[in-house]
């Protein structure tokens, strides 16, 4: 595709199919936004879940595949790298408040000219606020042995093997990968499966899962203790996303 003469244009597809998107890069920087549900978006060496009161900047060659959660559709804002002041060299979580989202529905427009297209692309770029990252931004190891043990529990977030055990099936100690994951992810073995688990909890609750169904599926073994561990990593109770994008502030 083209971004043609103007510094960004907008696009929105639905994947309410389940239709995922590939790993690719491109030559354009890209703001994905989920308009409906949410998306899980891997770019980086990261994981990311999108609710509609985010969105992930993506510079351009990066590599970056997505997939929907529930009904999703994407609104992709493409920016021209050299008519765009923001330099965000890696992938960047920022707000998409109601003011973002009226500026990009009015770039996604034809009716535009080129000055006020010029006036609300400048607006753009002056809202977009990065964020820090939460437990909704999932870290992956850098080391081969540690992210086996990480790709592993994403596939099956209720095995509760511990480290020795792990180490035992692939052949290394456990401080290698204790070391191994915190180096790599700034997190402890414990805490990342949490998040983990967590990451993957977010993404069934959205797509219209039970809290009861996903607590067992993400390996808790009460409610109540995937309800506490929940609400305290993410500050908020799983039913704030029982079933549709998240509603809470920045």
């Amino acid at each position: 595709m083209s971004i043609g003469q103007h510094a960004a244009t907008v696009t929105a597809w639905p994947l309410g199919d389940g239709r995922s998107i590939a790993e690719h890069r491109h030559r354009w920087h890209q703001l994905s936004i989920a308009s409906r549900s949410s998306l899980a978006v891997a770019a980086g060496g990261r994981i990311w879940v999108l609710p509609r009161s985010r969105g992930l900047w993506i510079p351009a060659g990066f590599h970056h595949s997505i997939d929907p959660i529930g009904p999703a559709a994407m609104t992709a804002v493409w920016i021209d790298p050299a008519r765009c002041r923001l330099d965000w060299a890696q992938p960047t979580v920022v707000a998409v408040d109601d003011l973002a989202l009226r500026l990009v529905d009015r770039l996604s427009g034809s009716d535009l000219d080129d000055g006020a297209r010029q006036r609300t692309e400048s607006v753009l770029f002056d809202v977009l606020e990065p964020l820090d990252a939460d437990v909704l931004d999932l870290p992956m190891p850098a080391d081969d042995r540690a992210r086996a043990v990480a790709e592993a529990l994403l596939a099956d977030p209720t095995d509760n093997r511990t480290l020795v055990a792990w180490g035992r099936s692939i052949g290394a100690s456990e401080r290698t990968l204790m070391r191994g994951f915190r180096s790599g992810t700034g997190l402890g073995f414990h805490e990342w499966r949490t998040r983990a688990r967590l990451l993957a909890a977010v993404q069934m609750l959205i797509a219209g899962e039970p809290v009861t169904v996903v607590a067992g599926k993400v390996g808790y073994s009460t409610t109540s203790a995937f309800s506490a561990a929940f609400a305290r990593e993410l500050g908020v109770p799983p039913s704030t996303y029982r079933g549709g994008p998240v509603n809470r502030s920045a």
